[in-house]
């Protein structure tokens, strides 16, 4: 770093800090304390140990919210990568009017969660009907919906990821494969995939964190019907801390949980996936 550089260095860095320490950090470690306490407000906040810990492990819907939110994630993951991959290697075939269907595709990322849970419902709802039935009349319809709804929301952002991914393959290395004699799965398995892991690693994290933290489309579209059956992990600690008076600390417990979920398989796949590029 240049002198002149590392001199003005602390100025430069000091509202940046503040605004970390005064946005994320001091409320981070509030809320864990605040995770031990009873309380309705910060100054009233009573010390109870583990009382909401031990609470929320024992409430059935946060255990049934975990187990559903999970479930949503791991198909959402697998379907939203699959599709969005498949999609990047039709668009980067020199197709005629390709920058019109990347931009259509991705138009549904900018639409917001809300609107989007209230036009997917009116989509199902509008078909469930023919059988006389809703999205909330059975959980499986809920959990098919949501998972519909993030597909057609992410797959558009993903795919411009991978696209500029596979762009950045050497047409060279392809060529030479092809000349070689390998078939466009052998050029897919051992060339493209293996070049394009940076972009592997940059979905699987958007992915996975975005079905973790859904929020606005789960309320909108099933709001957790039939029974709290569909929802997911957001929605519940939202309903127990302003839905439930004196659960409070409760609804904090398990925002740290859910932080600390989030945050551990998040590390996990971020590792898995570096180690494979590094492999590659």
């Amino acid at each position: 770093m240049h002198k002149t550089t590392r001199k003005y260095f602390p100025i430069f860095v000091l509202p940046t800090l503040l605004a970390f320490l005064v946005a994320f950090l001091a409320p981070f470690v509030i809320g864990i304390y605040l995770s031990f306490c009873k309380f309705t407000t910060i100054i009233d906040a009573e010390f109870v140990g583990i009382e909401n810990y031990t609470k929320m492990f024992k409430q059935p819907d946060f255990l049934n919210a975990l187990g559903f939110t999970t479930a949503f994630a791991i198909v959402s993951i697998i379907t939203v990568n699959v599709f969005a991959f498949m999609l990047a290697i039709g668009l980067t075939k020199g197709i005629k009017g390709t920058n019109i269907f990347r931009t259509t595709f991705f138009m549904p990322n900018l639409i917001g969660g809300i609107v989007l849970g209230y036009i997917w419902q009116l989509i199902i709802n509008g078909v469930l009907m023919n059988w006389g039935a809703t999205i909330v009349s059975n959980y499986k319809y809920g959990f098919w919906g949501l998972v519909v709804l993030m597909n057609w929301q992410m797959i558009g952002y993903m795919m411009v990821i991978y696209v500029a991914g596979i762009q950045n393959v050497s047409p060279d290395l392809i060529e030479a494969a092809e000349i070689d004699g390998a078939t466009r799965f052998q050029i897919l398995r051992k060339i493209t995939i293996p070049m394009v892991m940076p972009s592997f690693t940059i979905c699987l994290f958007l992915t996975l964190t975005n079905s973790f933290k859904l929020f606005d489309q789960n309320l909108a579209l099933t709001a957790g019907a039939p029974g709290k059956q569909t929802q997911m992990l957001a929605l519940d600690i939202y309903n127990t801390f302003y839905g439930r008076m004196g659960w409070e600390g409760v609804g904090q417990a398990k925002a740290v949980v859910f932080f600390l979920i989030v945050g551990v398989i998040a590390f996990i796949q971020l590792y898995a996936t570096r180690s494979k590029e590094v492999e590659n």
